[in-house]
């Protein structure tokens, strides 16, 4: 006996009567009496007694309807758990990049990722732009995208793609006739970085520091908009990953140039919680990222 069998029998109890039942699921009379045959004849035996306009059940079946409660609320269990699972999950990503505040590529990741899970909310937290993973240990917030992955037990780590740190100057700036830039050609600069200290910054950490090299000045600013306004107006040069740079670089006054002959390269890792019960939509969102930023 197929499921339709089940909801049909179902309705006609349950609506009393087999014109209700018709306007319940939608079928003609015809079609309902077809269907109904052919239950019993898979049953192979009468399911209802036909009493004037009325059908009341044999006990074959009463039994049937008692399978078909059983049967159909677990089926509709599993359709409303498969609806959930693929369209209908509810739930919140709050996220943040380390160090920068750009997040050009957001909408782009949205529209993919809402198609699928329209009800999950997707939240930038600025304010752990900088601690972005000590945010994640202290539960405020559900993924960070990093270069520096620590090692906790905690944490996952899911590879996202590898950049590339660039030096960004205006046009009329010397850099623009080199290659490539290297340790010593910032002793000259200021440094624009996003937050201290230095020792995290990465051109200082992979590239000034072991050259033993201080730029000649430090300006501290936050925000990637406020930081690349200071290099259009020659105030200082910024060093970022070409990724979080791209929605500048169509602009006539920059130029990027790049960090030692082999380019300075970092790899990124989408951070998150390792939980054996963690929402599928997660591994969804950042399958997406990945394909939005990636080079």
């Amino acid at each position: 006996m197929e499921i339709r069998h089940l909801r049909l029998i179902k309705a006609i109890v349950e609506e009393g009567s087999i014109a209700n039942a018709i306007d319940k699921l939608h079928l003609t009379p015809s079609a309902l009496s077809h269907q109904l045959r052919e239950a019993e004849l898979q049953v192979g035996a009468k399911i209802f007694h036909r009493i004037g306009k009325k059908l009341v059940l044999t006990d074959v079946g009463e039994k049937i309807l008692a399978s078909a409660y059983a049967v159909l609320q677990e089926m509709d269990k599993i359709e409303r758990e498969v609806k959930q699972l693929i369209k209908g999950e509810t739930g919140t990503i709050r996220m943040s990049t380390e160090c920068y505040t750009s997040y050009h590529w957001v909408p782009a990741v949205l529209k993919k990722f809402n198609v699928d899970f329209p009800n999950i909310n997707v939240k930038i937290a600025f304010e752990a732009t900088h601690r972005p993973i000590q945010k994640l240990l202290q539960g405020e917030i559900d993924l960070a995208i990093t270069c520096d992955p620590i090692v906790n037990d905690k944490i996952e780590y899911i590879e996202l793609f590898q950049d590339e740190m660039l030096a960004l100057v205006p046009e009329s700036h010397p850099w623009t006739k080199k290659e490539f830039v290297v340790a010593s050609d910032f002793e000259t600069e200021n440094l624009i970085i996003h937050s201290e200290p230095l020792s995290t910054v990465t051109v200082y950490q992979r590239v000034l520091s072991p050259a033993c090299v201080q730029p000649a000045n430090l300006t501290i600013l936050p925000l990637t908009e406020a930081s690349v306004e200071m290099v259009k107006a020659d105030m200082g040069v910024l060093v970022m990953a070409r990724w979080a740079l791209k929605p500048y670089l169509t602009h006539p006054a920059l130029r990027t140039v790049r960090v030692t002959p082999e380019g300075l390269h970092r790899q990124q890792y989408a951070a998150i919680l390792n939980h054996p019960e963690r929402p599928e939509y997660y591994e969804y969102f950042i399958k997406f990222l990945k394909e939005e930023i990636e080079l």
